[in-house]
């Protein structure tokens, strides 16, 4: 059995041209917003041969089902849909690594990031940048009316702070509308994080690294524009987000020998010990439990708590849900139980050599931290 296609179902727009550019919008919730980002971006470029690819975390809104029957009508728009896995950054590493044009660019798909400036970026990468940044905070560039005072305030604090890690004269590094080339991408790709929301970070701190040891400079370029206000649905920014931002940063101070959810895990369990300490006082003192039940009840609770945040924060991209959010409580409980004997079994045999009671407790928390993180991530968080 033969199939033959009509010739006349297939328009001029449709015919398949090589890309030189492909532009990688990561997506959740953004069925409002897709269809016509892509006519904004076709307006934009022009004759300049692209792709659309939407990188969509199983969006409960239908984005995919959008992008799907927009690609049946447009040969350059694909839709990766991503089911049980989620976060802008290795969202970003998947759409990027499915393509094989020479340059891509990064845009979210809200309307707040201005597709009309792209030519001018390509531009600056075909002259030779590596990385061309759309910044808001340099020459014509302004945040407009797309960020609220707060959030402003916030930005340009992450801007500095960005600084001390990527060394670069970077106006925006926070900004997540970027292009490159492909090629500097893909020497740098196995080394990038998969975790929280700002890559931009990561690759430049990556790949100025990368091409130090080679004793070859890390070209940047800029392109100034004025961040809009958000077209349709809701924004995902949110205290949560500058935390694990905070950990990356922490991450690649130590050269990403500490991952940012270790470190995240670890601000996790700090604030779990206030937490225990605050529920033994209060089953103490308040509640007349002798120091058995107290100390059980603390535990419990800490252990809870732990999960929550961890499960929030430290694992946003593997959150747990539904009857999975409580078969991960009880296999948290279970690895942090263990994680308690570690702490004991390697502290008592610190203080047997050593004596010293501080560097025994400390070496038994930092075993019991690095024990319970471990095994979570391939048990709980999976």
């Amino acid at each position: 059995m033969t199939v033959e296609l009509d010739p006349k179902a297939f328009t001029a727009q449709q015919i398949w041209n090589s890309p030189q550019l492909a532009v990688i919008v990561p997506t959740f919730n953004e069925r409002d917003n897709v269809v016509s980002l892509f006519d904004l971006v076709s307006t934009a470029l022009g004759d300049i041969p692209f792709e659309f690819i939407v990188v969509d975390d199983n969006s409960p809104d239908g984005t995919a089902a959008v992008v799907k029957d927009l690609a049946r009508r447009h040969a350059n728009v694909r839709c990766i849909h991503r089911i049980g896995r989620r976060g802008l950054s290795s969202a970003v590493i998947e759409g990027i690594s499915a393509s094989a044009a020479p340059y891509f660019a990064v845009i979210d798909a809200d309307h707040q990031h201005d597709e009309r400036i792209l030519p001018q970026m390509l531009d600056k990468a075909l002259a030779g940048d590596h990385v061309v940044v759309g910044t808001r905070y340099a020459g014509a560039g302004a945040v407009g009316e797309g960020l609220s005072k707060a959030r402003e305030a916030g930005s340009r604090f992450a801007t500095r702070l960005s600084g001390l890690v990527t060394g670069k004269a970077l106006s925006d590094p926070m900004s997540g509308f970027f292009l490159m080339r492909r090629d500097v991408f893909d020497e740098i790709a196995p080394s990038l994080s998969s975790e929280g929301f700002k890559i931009l970070l990561d690759i430049i701190v990556s790949a100025g690294r990368a091409r130090a040891r080679r004793g070859t400079e890390l070209r940047l370029g800029e392109v100034p524009y004025t961040f809009r206000p958000r077209h349709a649905g809701e924004s995902k920014m949110s205290s949560l987000v500058v935390v694990q931002f905070l950990g990356l940063v922490l991450s690649k101070l130590t050269g990403g020998l500490l991952p940012a959810s270790f470190l995240l895990f670890g601000l996790v369990g700090g604030l779990g010990v206030f937490v225990h300490m605050g529920t033994l006082w209060a089953t103490s003192a308040l509640l007349g439990f002798n120091f058995f039940w107290a100390q059980l009840s603390a535990t419990i609770v800490a252990m809870t708590f732990n999960f929550m945040l961890n499960n929030e924060l430290t694992y946003a991209n593997r959150k747990l849900r539904g009857w999975r959010y409580f078969t991960g409580l009880l296999t948290f409980y279970a690895v942090c139980s263990f994680g308690a004997i570690a702490n004991v079994s390697v502290a008592n045999w610190i203080y047997v050599i050593d004596h010293s009671l501080w560097i025994a407790g400390f070496a038994g928390v930092l075993m019991s931290v690095v024990f319970n993180y471990s095994v979570t991530k391939v048990f709980t968080w999976r």
